[in-house]
């Protein structure tokens, strides 16, 4: 299994380009977003839930994450993970996820931690200015999240730009290049479809190798 890491700010356009990424192939290909492994606080009230930290590192379940990548690398499925962005919860499901060829990760810590990095082939970086970031969130929480301006900005000052400020526009040292202008970058959608395919018919041949190595004379 070929796993991709997709880094970068909030509304950088991670998502849109781990679907077109997923579209330009044709082999198997997931998408797990970061997202879905935010620890989860339902003892404490909503009213405190809403004022946490959500854009900090720690918030995020990277233990859970790295032994759903070993299932899934030996080969066996894992459950579906999810979040409920309006009640600020952990929403998994019983839907299972079967070990794709190509397995995308995005999100905007899933450079954080190292264990994670050492898993990747291929680790990308949305090098896109904030202000624009910023327009995207707005746009995309409003519409998908049930949120107000309000809501938006006062997150975005208290956490969003500290965070992106402290920790997400250095995680571009650790990627193997960066993508200008988005998720639909066409031509960065290409070149990585193209190594990723490539890769996928490496692993192949060398599985059918052993396969073949394997069988008794």
């Amino acid at each position: 299994m070929i796993i991709v890491g997709v880094c970068g700010a909030s509304g950088s356009g991670k998502s849109t380009l781990a679907r077109r990424i997923k579209e330009a192939l044709s082999c198997s290909c997931e998408i797990i977003g970061q997202d879905c492994y935010y620890r989860s606080f339902p003892e404490i009230p909503f009213e405190q839930r809403v004022h946490l930290n959500y854009d900090e590192p720690t918030i995020f379940n990277y233990d859970e994450m790295i032994e759903d990548l070993k299932t899934l690398s030996a080969g066996q499925p894992i459950t579906k993970k999810g979040y409920n962005y309006a009640r600020h919860l952990r929403e998994d499901s019983t839907d299972l996820i079967y070990p794709p060829e190509v397995l995308i990760l995005e999100g905007i810590h899933i450079f954080y931690d190292k264990r994670l990095c050492e898993m990747m082939s291929l680790k990308v970086y949305m090098h896109v200015d904030i202000d624009v970031c910023l327009l995207r969130r707005i746009f995309r929480d409003i519409k998908s999240r049930g949120r107000t301006i309000e809501n938006i900005s006062e997150q975005y000052l208290a956490t969003v730009k500290p965070m992106f400020e402290k920790y997400i526009k250095d995680y571009i040292n650790d990627a193997d290049f960066a993508i200008m202008r988005g998720g639909k970058n066409r031509m960065a959608i290409d070149a990585i479809a193209a190594y990723l395919t490539t890769k996928v018919l490496a692993e192949r041949f060398e599985k059918e190798k052993l396969e073949q190595a394997a069988k008794p004379e």
